[in-house]
């Protein structure tokens, strides 16, 4: 049967200048008809929570969920994976000073314009969701305590807003953001995800 992971994968190849036809094959496999493009995987890890905590199965709806390992790359995968490509309906998430990136991709791939922008990044609309104080349970509870408090005390950080902390705490160690990208999410205990995470997921 055939795999998500493995479609990223050939996705990536073909990005990097592989041949297509694995991917197309896998795809049509799927039976994918959506293609959520998203800057990183820190992005991919809050999307796939959010879907998983109301109970949906992207892969079974037809949707590939993809990190393009940067938004210069989005006419690249838009090229690829829209109406140029694999023909599938293009829509996604970016940061507000990668939107004329996103703009531009969507329009030299062809495609509706359809994907949602955060004010600053994700991390900026999660925090703002949840409020700096639940954050900070967050990392408490994930044995961050010292690192938080480390982080705190250097010079730089004194006199910052805490919601300013908390976004530069996150990307301070590599693979912090990704981890964080669902835990934040799960954090949310029902409540409402910021605005364009939750209607990405209800375009879906």
């Amino acid at each position: 049967m055939a795999d998500m992971d493995a479609f990223r994968d050939e996705i990536a190849r073909w990005a990097a200048g592989g041949a297509p036809d694995t991917a197309a094959e896998l795809a049509a496999d799927l039976g994918l008809r959506t293609a959520v493009l998203l800057e990183g995987p820190s992005d991919l890890a809050a999307v796939e929570a959010l879907a998983a905590r109301e109970d949906r199965d992207l892969t079974a709806e037809g949707v590939a969920v993809v990190s393009m390992g940067g938004a210069m790359s989005v006419g690249r995968f838009a090229g690829l994976l829209g109406p140029p490509g694999l023909g599938l309906r293009l829509t996604g998430l970016c940061d507000a000073r990668e939107e004329p990136f996103y703009d531009r991709g969507w329009q030299r791939a062809g495609a509706v314009r359809d994907f949602h922008v955060c004010v600053a990044d994700l991390e900026d609309e999660m925090i703002r969701a949840l409020g700096p104080e639940r954050v900070e349970e967050v990392i408490r509870a994930e044995d961050e305590l010292r690192p938080w408090q480390t982080f705190l005390a250097q010079p730089a950080q004194h006199g910052r807003p805490r919601q300013q902390q908390l976004r530069r705490f996150l990307s301070t160690k590599k693979g912090r953001k990704i981890r964080y990208g669902s835990l934040l999410v799960q954090a949310l205990d029902g409540g409402r995800p910021p605005a364009p995470l939750a209607d990405l997921l209800a375009g879906l």
